[in-house]
């Protein structure tokens, strides 16, 4: 029976493998190159010392296997590059990010939107509580100011920090929130961090009410200002 679910899993996570060397083919034309590079390089490192050695079969087979790692861990860095060089700029990209983050961390979408589309995202982890907004900067500062005044009403004494993604200074680039995120120091506990979760479900957000149609937003959908309720 194991053997059957390998096998039938196995043409998916092949299809998945061939789907995303796709994709980041298209933004990085010379991935083809730079794998095979890698991989020879390293399987001719390893050969050349088996000859020295006198073992050059053993080499030989730890050479493949070693240039197989190496191939796998260069693909799947520069796959997570193009994946986030698609994603930049796009709405909801940070969201993305988030929702990719890791255990410990509750995330929830559009916390706040104004009427150009600029949004604020929330995590609650151990950290305490980060926002995390995408769009024009100068209109995001007052719509962070306006979401930390209403969660302040319920949660005054949980940290919160903020961060813009952004490629200008003093802001996030979208390929690092991820790890800004997981640097910040730990300062609740996991009964502290679910008691804030329920504090701030109690509290509602401006989203949970409204029914969001799958795809783009359109441009001529009014939406509710990013003042605190």
């Amino acid at each position: 029976m194991a053997r059957k679910a390998d096998t039938e899993n196995n043409p998916g996570r092949l299809k998945q493998i061939a789907l995303t060397y796709k994709m980041t083919r298209r933004a990085d034309r010379k991935i083809g190159l730079i794998l095979a590079g890698v991989g020879l390089v390293t399987f001719g490192v390893l050969l050349a010392v088996g000859f020295l050695i006198g073992h050059p079969v053993y080499a030989g087979v730890l050479g493949v296997m070693l240039a197989l790692l190496a191939m796998a861990i260069i693909f799947g860095r520069r796959a997570e590059r193009a994946a986030f060089g698609q994603m930049e700029g796009q709405p909801g990209a940070a969201a993305a990010v988030l929702e990719n983050v890791g255990k410990g961390w509750t995330i929830t979408p559009a916390v706040a939107m104004n009427r150009s589309q600029d949004v604020v995202h929330r995590a609650v982890g151990r950290a305490g509580i980060v926002l995390v907004a995408e769009g024009n900067p100068n209109r995001l500062r007052s719509l962070l100011a306006s979401e930390k005044k209403r969660m302040a009403r319920v949660v005054s004494d949980v940290p919160v920090h903020d961060f813009i993604v952004g490629d200008d200074e003093g802001q996030v680039e979208l390929k690092k929130l991820r790890t800004k995120l997981l640097k910040l120091p730990r300062v609740l506990t996991g009964p502290q961090t679910t008691q804030v979760n329920d504090r701030l479900r109690a509290m509602g957000d401006l989203m949970s009410n409204m029914p969001i149609p799958k795809g783009p937003m359109p441009k001529g959908m009014r939406m509710p200002r990013g003042n605190g309720r």
